[in-house]
Parts: structure tokens; sequence; C-alpha cells
């Protein structure tokens, strides 16, 4: 019997799962105006997430000028991306466990107090990586809430849409934020653009008033350690969910040096000034945006198993061909084209999983996934470098995308033996 990568090799769901197939996909504007709940949630991340960056440049112009040392500023990012993922499965198990609404409102308040505090006060160093620390893991706890609201307030048929214009919105306000930071930062001061950032979350707050109570699944409760390690047991147990986590991040810990190795293939190996270096960092930012506007109109119609092994694979290709180019602008198109595999593998999974796990595990599979990706990330930085430092960019970007090809085929491989086994 041949055995094809399809959706329904990887769900239980027969009526609801991967393999389902809408007769009309959704219209990404149809869903917006007809469902005002998601509506409101996905501009309460934008305009969330936006304050997010736009604060991150200020702390980082802040730190940068009164500690002086670039180790500071490393220390701020590890404080705002890496050690709040060392708590995702506790954020996770929060998400589980309280209405989601209250949960999301929760997590922006706190963030929006937490920032005020800095504004008012811009501490020395020790107590802004404690401040901006505690900012974080309250973002790690809105993060996997919001994911887990999606499958709540749209259809089946709706999610691959809905994922696709969340993270459109997402990194659209990831890529104002610094703009907006550069326009304030020179009228309003690092206190007053922080000020800003406590408003965004205000306001997000106050839009998410408008979702309907999304009240947890599960009907006990038990300590919130032993939940977050259900949490953990789950995902490990569950064979296609583990296939799926296990990519994501191995991919992630594969190319994710790419942020940093650009930078030197354009100055090193190029030869090229600063211009060419914010080109090279902007393509993926711009794939990634029409991937998602692309994938909001299309996704309905496109098996999801297929959508995340292709993201896969365009993703790290993308990096070994970026290896290989040969000038800066060979090097921005590939760039540009791997974000659209960025893209897919971020919808693929964001609409996979909700079709695979119960409701109220939810929270903690999302909660664990994006822990997992930021410890990948800071995983492939530290190690990247190192390589980078021994080697070249070229290099570098070639080992990356390699690895995370084979990557790639091994978990292509672990999806069709599921096939197989259930078939």
């Amino acid at each position: 019997m041949e055995h094809r990568l399809t959706d329904p090799v990887i769900t239980s769901k027969a009526s609801s799962g991967p393999g389902y197939r809408p007769r009309v996909p959704p219209r990404p504007a149809t869903l917006l105006r007809t469902n005002r709940a998601f509506g409101a949630l996905a501009l309460a991340r934008v305009i969330s997430l936006t304050g997010d960056s736009l604060s991150l440049v200020a702390l980082m112009v802040y730190t940068a000028s009164t500690a002086g040392e670039a180790l500071a500023v490393a220390l701020l990012l590890l404080a705002g991306d890496f050690a709040p993922s060392l708590l995702s499965p506790l954020a996770g198990a929060l998400s589980d466990r309280f209405d989601l609404r209250r949960v999301m409102i929760g997590a922006e308040l706190v963030q929006g107090g937490l920032i005020v505090a800095i504004a008012l006060t811009l501490p020395p160093l020790p107590v802004l990586l404690v401040l901006v620390g505690l900012r974080a893991a309250a973002g790690q706890v809105f993060l996997p809430a919001s994911r887990a609201a999606v499958p709540a307030l749209v259809g089946n048929e709706e999610l691959p849409a809905a994922n696709s214009l969340v993270g459109f919105g997402g990194n659209a306000g990831d890529a104002l934020g610094p703009l907006a930071a550069a326009a304030l930062l020179g009228v309003l001061g690092v206190p007053g653009v922080l000020l800003v950032d406590a408003a965004t979350f205000a306001v997000s707050a106050l839009l998410l008033l408008a979702l309907p109570a999304l009240r947890p699944h599960a009907t006990a409760h038990e300590p919130l350690l032993r939940s977050a390690r259900v949490g953990l047991r789950f995902i490990w147990a569950r064979g296609p969910v583990r296939v799926i986590a296990l990519g994501f991040c191995a991919v992630v810990a594969c190319n994710a040096v790419d942020d940093v190795a650009l930078v030197f293939l354009a100055t090193d190996t190029f030869h090229a000034g600063d211009a060419a270096v914010a080109l090279l960092l902007a393509g993926v930012g711009i794939g990634l945006l029409a991937g998602y506007a692309l994938l909001a109109a299309v996704s309905a119609r496109v098996s999801m198993a297929v959508l995340l092994i292709m993201g896969f694979a365009v993703s790290s290709v993308g990096n070994l061909l970026t290896g290989l180019a040969w000038a800066v602008a060979a090097a921005f198109t590939v760039q540009t084209v791997r974000g659209l595999g960025i893209a897919a593998m971020d919808v693929a999974t964001n609409t996979l999983l909700p079709r695979l796990v119960p409701a109220d595990m939810l929270g903690r599979v999302f909660g664990n996934l994006y822990g997992a990706v930021g410890v990948a990330a800071a995983l492939s930085y530290v190690a990247g470098s190192v390589l980078l430092d021994r080697t070249s960019a070229p290099v570098t970007l070639v080992v990356a995308g390699g690895l995370g090809a084979l990557v790639t085929v091994v978990t292509a491989v672990a999806l069709r033996r599921r096939s197989a086994a259930r078939e």
C-alpha cells in the first residue's frame, strides 16, 4: 500500500481533524467582519506586540547608553527572551486552568504596570533585568492563552485563515514597533516611549473585554506543578504532537543563527555597509508578511501536514542557498522566499495542534512549544556563533540550512510512518 503524507495520518478526529476540507474556504476579510470576538483578539495582539517591539528598542538604547557594554544588552535580551521560556510549562498550565479572557487581560495589565514602573524609575541594570524578566514572564502567559483562544472563537474550517491573520498581524506589529521607536525616541525620550508601550497594553486589555468568557474545559483542578508535568508528558506520549514539536524546535535550533550570520555575510563576505545588513534582515520579514497574506486566502485548500513539511524545507534550504549567494541582491531574494516557509511552518503548526490536542490541554501544549522554541533559538545563537567565529558566514549558513533540511526529511519520514501505522 502506498502511504502519502496527508493530514489524516496524524489525527484521530475524523470529522474535524487536519484532513477535514471545507467546501467553501472562508475569506479573511469576511472572518474579521463577521466574527467580532476574533477580530478583537487579533487587533489586541497587533497592538500589544507593536508595543513590545517599541519598548524593546527603547530599553536597548537605554541599556547601551547607561551601561555602555554589549554584555549588558545581551543580558537584557536574555532576561526578555530566554529566561521566561523556562517558565512556559507553568504559563501554559494557567491557560488551561482559568478563563482565557481573564488570563489574557490579567497578563496585559501586569505587563503594562511593570513597564510603567520601569518608565518612572529608569532603574539600574540589576533591577531593570528583574523587571524586564517579570514583564516577559507575564507575556509568556499571554502567548499560549491567546493562541489557545483562536480555536475557541472560530470554526474548524476557519482555523487556517484565522492563524494566518494572527501571524500577519503579529509580524506587522514586530515591524512597526522599531519604526515607531525611531520616530518617538527623539521626541518623547526613553520614558515617554515606555509609557506609550504601557498604553498599548491597556488598549489591548480593553479590546479583550469584547471576547466572550472562555472558561476552562477541565473539571478538576490539580496542583499547578503537577498540571505542568502532565502537559509535558502529554506532548511526549502523543506521537503526532511529539513529532511536530520536536521537528519545529529542531528546525529553529538549526536555523535561528541566521540572525547573526546575515550581519557578517553582508559586512565580511559582501563588504557592504549597514544598509545591506538591514536589507538582508528585512528580507525574511517581507517574506513572512507576504506568506501570511497568501495563506490567509489559500490555506484552507492545503493539507496542513504537507504545508508543515514544505515550511520546514523552504526555511532550511533558504539558509543553505543564502550561504551560496554571490551578492546582496541574491541573498535578499532567497531570504524573502525563506520568509514564506517560516509563515507556512507557523500556520501549519498552530492549525494542526488544536486539531490534535484536547481543549483542556491546549494551553499547556502551546506554552511548552513556545518555551522550547525560545530555548532552541538561544542554543542556536550560542552554537552558531562559535561556528561563525571559527569559519565564516557562508559556511555557517550552509551548515545550518543543511542540518535543517535533514531535520525536515526525518520529520517527514516520522509523519509518514504514523500514516502507515494508522492505516
